[in-house]
């Protein structure tokens, strides 16, 4: 972090969202492009998927999900 910022957490308020996520899942950011197409977390979970499915497996990707 640049020694220029100074945060004030004084001001800090607390996410009204944090409650609304499980643990178990992550939070991403979509590009505003990508976010016009994907409209909702089931699109973007369907394509996901397809891709996943779609993609060579390789040692490495193997081990970690074990």
């Amino acid at each position: 972090m640049q020694p220029e910022y100074d945060f004030d957490y004084r001001k800090a308020k607390p996410n009204r969202f944090a409650d609304r996520i499980s643990k178990e899942r992550v939070v991403v950011l979509l590009d505003p492009e990508v976010s016009q197409v994907f409209t909702t977390p089931e699109s973007v979970n369907t394509v996901l998927r397809a891709l996943i499915t779609a993609m060579p497996v390789s040692p490495k990707r193997d081990a970690r999900r074990k």
